[in-house]
């Protein structure tokens, strides 16, 4: 038995946690928009769309392979049902649609998905499940089940409960958070167009479609057309979702809700039915993977120097590096790290309030942050090992600790003897959940 425990436990360090509880297949996230499942000149549900979306999945799964339904729609369904023309701006009344709406969005996806023969599962996630660690570890173990028995988890926001300082803000987030929590190889973003385009070509004829994308972090395209009035996305928070996406090592397509089946033939390599962004060279894993689903509290903007220092150099930021503090955070917030531009290039876990970073905001190299602040603490505004890249100069856990096990030197050996005892215990919790041989 401690041989088949310890065998197990390799199994899981090499393939992570819900991939070793399934057998083959790829995981796939399907996200489905609003603008995708209703009809807003009849104010109805688009059930042709829904049915061929549910036909789809079938085929996925006859094809061995595991999928997860990330669906928005609830608010515009109780709208529907309550006979509302238009989308409410209140949040308490959007939570009672939203109670109203989920009840019979589910309906509709039990009905279809049994009459192909599935099971289906609802799940549903708030930014604060996601951000806690053992809330995350809990929800990871759950669809790590529910893949292994074979259904098919239809996840939402939990908008009836969720306040506005915690909610994703738009399932595109959601979908991209659930894709790497679940170590997806596919992420799937269903929407009301063909794929991205350098501009919007309803207003600009000169507007060419984007296929690939091999680096989101040099994506040259405008991004400034907003969702719908039923949907809460745009092209942006569908770039954001592949910001997030790409980093945990999942391939994102963006393509027609339309034509659902299109899914299929892009699996199989069937060119120009979408916009494919690649996964970044090396995905994150373990707690790092986890950061990505952190809520964002404020942004670090970061002069020349440090980026080149973070992005390039793969080191934790110091004060110096700081030029501009956005936000209300505290210590051990996520924040966010963008360049002169305000492109995100990372995020964080930082080590001191935003009033404090403020007060040592470009500060003289080589001084210690314990005689500026006047209390002893360390001197990493973000520490390299609490710090995740979006971009494809990012690095391997491997590249991360060197020969000497830390990055750069920088990293201490509780750092490493931490994550040790991290990767430990969340094996042993998933061996317990999977139970005997």
């Amino acid at each position: 038995m401690e041989k088949t425990s310890s065998v197990k436990a390799a199994e899981i360090k090499r393939k992570g946690p819900v991939k070793a509880a399934l057998s083959t297949g790829d995981i796939f996230v399907i996200k489905v928009g609003t603008s995708s499942l209703v009809r807003p000149e009849q104010q109805t549900l688009n059930l042709t769309n829904l049915a061929r979306i549910c036909e789809t999945i079938k085929l996925l799964k006859n094809e061995g392979h595991h999928v997860i339904i990330v669906t928005s729609g609830a608010v515009g369904v109780g709208c529907q049902r309550l006979g509302l023309a238009t989308k409410p701006s209140l949040l308490a009344k959007k939570q009672a649609l939203a109670a109203v709406g989920q009840v019979h969005l589910m309906k509709y996806y039990e009905d279809f998905l049994a009459a192909l023969g599935l099971t289906c599962a609802q799940v549903l996630l708030t930014l604060d499940n996601l951000a806690n660690r053992s809330q995350y570890l809990n929800a990871r173990n759950t669809f790590a089940e529910l893949l292994a028995y074979g259904v098919v988890p239809v996840v939402n926001e939990n908008d009836t409960v969720a306040v506005q300082e915690l909610r994703f803000g738009d399932n595109d987030t959601l979908s991209a958070q659930v894709a790497a929590l679940v170590q997806a190889d596919w992420l799937f973003l269903l929407t009301d167009v063909d794929c991205l385009y350098t501009a919007n070509p309803k207003d600009d004829p000169s507007a060419v479609p984007i296929y690939e994308v091999e680096d989101i972090s040099r994506l040259n395209a405008d991004t400034s057309t907003r969702g719908t009035q039923w949907g809460t996305g745009g092209m942006v928070t569908k770039l954001t979702a592949g910001r997030i996406a790409t980093a945990a090592g999942c391939t994102m397509v963006i393509c027609n809700s339309n034509k659902p089946e299109n899914i299929v033939r892009i699996v199989k390599g069937e060119p120009k039915l979408g916009s494919k962004f690649f996964p970044l060279p090396h995905s994150l894993k373990g707690r790092k993977r986890w950061i990505l689903s952190v809520p964002v509290r404020g942004q670090l903007w970061l002069d020349s120097g440090a980026v080149h220092a973070v992005r390039d150099k793969h080191k934790s930021l110091f004060a110096a590096g700081v030029a501009r503090v956005n936000g209300n955070f505290n210590s051990q917030d996520c924040v966010s790290l963008c360049d002169a531009s305000g492109i995100e290039l990372g995020r964080g876990l930082v080590n001191f309030s935003s009033e404090e970073v403020r007060a040592v905001a470009g500060s003289s190299r080589g001084k210690a942050m314990a005689d500026q602040l006047g209390f002893p603490t360390m001197d990493e505004v973000v520490h390299r090992e609490k710090l995740v890249l979006l971009a494809s100069e990012m690095e391997s856990d491997e590249e991360q600790s060197g020969a000497g096990g830390t990055p750069n030197g920088a990293a201490k050996a509780d750092d490493a003897v931490d994550e040790t005892a991290v990767v430990a215990a969340e094996a042993a919790v998933l061996l317990q959940n999977l139970g005997p041989c």
